[in-house]
């Protein structure tokens, strides 16, 4: 556990409504200011802080303590826990995205086999505060019942003005730069990066298939491809006009097309779709949903604000799957053409590998 004592600068972690939450800061001291969200998680901290999806928020964690496992080295120039060799797979991109961390208690001490640094310090390396000593629990009641609002955690007298991430193009922030290309096998896969996540890369990877990771304004028509999938990614997805247009222009060539979590919301777009807002998102481990028309459930991990109207898909497309907490749509397919996509995320990182099989499915439809 934290000593309290040993923590002497204070901040405010302030909501647009005008509710205030007094907190102990941790981590990185500046103050920021982004949209407040919260994730219901128990575990994989190390996983959700790099996922980019996560882009302009400040993140509350529900789950009472959080760093008692610490944190493993990200890459080779980390000194290695002794007697290892290769380095473990908790992080979702190369930086922590979150825009702040709030929580009720974290941990300055750790114990985990390959944790070679705590919570703080890993925030202090990336610039990114945090607070701890807040009533989560009464912060989260607040986000549920008033829907996530915009926020910031204000230091003594550095004042920040209120950011909405919704307005922005957060995926030019997160995207590759170039194209890369990764792994060897018959079957050429294009990955649209929208802050992809490193799972569904290795996902694909191992089902041996090469992937062709490009940025998300990338012109698609450079690439010789078998299948697309869009990744995962942070923000609003009307903002991205241009990349809808790039998949309608996959759906005319009738592409074999996956989308996950923000690629299911551009691909339902480029169908003719309409997204909308959640009232407080869903951002945990343990999400049911039901594939339609069966009576097959699964857990499932997500991170997102938007949705897909289910009622505005047009003719051809027909909903997969649907959350089984608030209905919401989950997924959708076309009836007769390869095109998927799932709101969830399949690769999980943190949460349950249930949904796998989805890309298995994907891989059926390239030819």
């Amino acid at each position: 556990m934290s000593n309290k004592n040993s923590y002497k600068h204070t901040a405010a972690l302030k909501l647009k409504d005008g509710h205030t939450f007094e907190g102990f800061l941790f981590g990185y001291h500046k103050s920021v200011a982004g949209e407040v969200v919260f994730n219901t998680g128990m575990v994989g901290y190390p996983e959700t802080l790099t996922d980019p999806s996560y882009k302009g928020q400040i993140l509350v964690m529900t789950y009472p303590l959080v760093g008692n496992y610490g944190i493993p080295p990200m890459n080779e120039s980390d000194d290695l826990p002794t007697g290892e060799t290769s380095l473990p797979i908790n992080f979702e991109s190369e930086q922590i995205q979150i825009t702040g961390l709030i929580v009720s208690e974290q941990s300055d001490s750790f114990s985990h086999w390959n944790a070679i640094q705590n919570l703080s310090d890993w925030l202090k390396k990336f610039k990114v505060p945090g607070l701890f000593g807040i009533d989560t629990r009464q912060l989260t009641k607040i986000l549920r019942e008033h829907g996530t609002m915009l926020g910031k955690i204000e230091i003594g007298k550095e004042k920040v003005e209120y950011y909405d991430p919704d307005v922005d193009n957060l995926i030019s922030k997160v995207t590759v730069q170039k194209v890369v290309e990764y792994g060897s096998g018959k079957k050429r896969i294009m990955l649209v990066d929208c802050g992809c996540k490193k799972s569904i890369m290795s996902n694909l990877l191992e089902r041996k298939v090469k992937v062709v990771r490009v940025p998300y304004d990338h012109d698609f028509e450079k690439e010789d491809y078998d299948g697309v999938v869009i990744s995962n990614g942070p923000g609003n997805p009307v903002v991205y006009k241009q990349l809808v247009a790039s998949t309608k222009t996959l759906l005319k060539k009738q592409v074999p097309v996956l989308g996950i979590c923000m690629g299911h919301q551009i691909l339902s777009l480029a169908a003719g779709a309409k997204t909308y807002k959640l009232k407080y998102g869903h951002r945990s481990q343990n999400q049911p949903v039901k594939e339609v028309d069966s009576n097959k459930c699964y857990v499932t991990s997500q991170n997102h604000s938007f949705a897909v109207d289910t009622k505005t898909l047009p003719r051809g497309w027909q909903p997969w799957f649907e959350n089984l907490n608030d209905y919401s749509n989950e997924g959708v397919q076309h009836e007769k053409l390869p095109f998927r996509s799932v709101q969830f995320h399949p690769e999980a990182a943190p949460g349950p590998v249930d949904t796998s099989f989805i890309f298995d499915e994907f891989l059926k439809d390239v030819k």
